[in-house]
């Protein structure tokens, strides 16, 4: 008993601990890029998104790692399930490419690289602990409805343009017969 109680200290079982979560976050996407099945890779990386969120409960986090689960695993993941139930097969031809809307569509997405450079080179960054040294939960919804309200609302609406945009995908993704 001394002998196991010895080699079982509280250090080797939180390194064990964060062996497995890392393993299951590595494993995870593993399958989220190297299955066949597209099911199979959104089921990859709701595990390999689980382990993040372990890895965030690892660095003391655990408000960080329940919006993980609740936002990206029962969200995100549920909604890219959605879009692949209501798309269509894959073994039907895609349609053409509109090479206006393709030129339409880098336009708009290296406007947009370029501004988020320029946004973050002249951004004066301060470590968050030099911020405050309270991250508490209380603190985070305080920040979130005072400080960082239009950031809480531009991620919202995000997340309402990207349901949108789903439901119109899949709308459009049968064909009737």
């Amino acid at each position: 008993m001394n002998a196991v109680s010895a080699w079982l200290t509280p250090q080797t079982a939180a390194t064990a601990a964060f062996v497995m979560v890392i393993g299951l976050t590595i494993v995870g996407a593993l399958i989220a890029v190297g299955a066949r099945n597209i099911f199979h890779n959104v089921l990859g990386l709701c595990v390999s998104l689980f382990g993040v969120s372990g890895i965030f409960l690892f660095l003391n986090s655990p408000f960080v790692a329940l919006m993980e689960i609740l936002i990206y695993i029962g969200a995100i993941c549920v909604a890219i399930c959605f879009a692949i139930m209501l798309s269509e097969p894959m073994y039907l031809p895609p349609p053409p490419r509109n090479k206006v809307k393709v030129l339409g569509a880098a336009i708009g997405a290296g406007g947009i690289f370029v501004f988020l450079g320029l946004l973050l080179k002249k951004t004066q960054w301060t470590a968050a602990p030099e911020r405050s040294t309270d991250w508490s939960v209380t603190t985070i919804g305080h920040y979130f409805l005072t400080n960082y309200a239009l950031i809480f609302e531009l991620v919202s609406l995000l997340l309402l343009v990207a349901m949108l945009g789903a439901i119109v995908t899949a709308r459009g993704g049968r064909s009737k017969p």
